[in-house]
């Protein structure tokens, strides 16, 4: 799938298959995340591959938007380190980037994925950080749940002129 298509049928899909995504499908899906833009190239980020699906389930207990992590097949845990940061204050925008990146990746690989907010709910954080073991000075920031599926994805037209402005309001 070319890369046009792959933006203008994605959609946030919340039912897969049981089919395994592959660790080597995974990796590309990081890769696409570290290609994302970042400010200055600073790239202050890690990602948290998810394969246990009692770890997937997990976050349900506190997340009160992550049903479909239930019946997901794999997930990405994208977060953000402001240790990192030379231009402090962008790792928020830098790891959006990375995260749409990788949905984008996913839909051109033949998945379907779900971009799960974390940031800025402080329990959200908490609760992640205290389940996934992870250091203070790392912020989870969002979570794609990932899986192949029968959903159809097909392109929603969405352009609105009405929101287009030239030079001036």
């Amino acid at each position: 799938m070319d890369a046009i298509d792959a933006i203008l049928t994605r959609r946030s899909v919340r039912n897969y298959k049981e089919d395994n995504v592959s660790d080597e499908i995974l990796d590309k899906i990081i890769e696409a995340g570290f290609s994302a833009p970042s400010a200055g190239n600073q790239q202050p980020w890690h990602f948290i591959k998810i394969d246990d699906k009692e770890i997937l389930k997990g976050f349900i207990k506190f997340h009160p938007h992550a049903s479909m992590l239930k019946n997901s097949n794999k997930g990405i845990l994208i977060c953000g380190d402001p240790e990192l940061e030379t231009f402090v204050g962008y790792w928020t925008i830098d790891c959006s980037a990375a995260t749409q990146n990788m949905l984008v990746m996913a839909r051109a690989l033949g998945l379907g994925g779900c971009w799960v907010g974390i940031y800025p709910k402080e329990d959200r954080i908490k609760n992640i950080r205290k389940m996934l073991k992870m250091p203070e000075n790392v912020v989870p920031f969002s979570l794609i749940s990932l899986g192949y599926t029968e959903e159809k994805q097909v392109k929603v037209d969405r352009f609105n002129k009405d929101r287009i402005h030239q030079n001036f309001w």
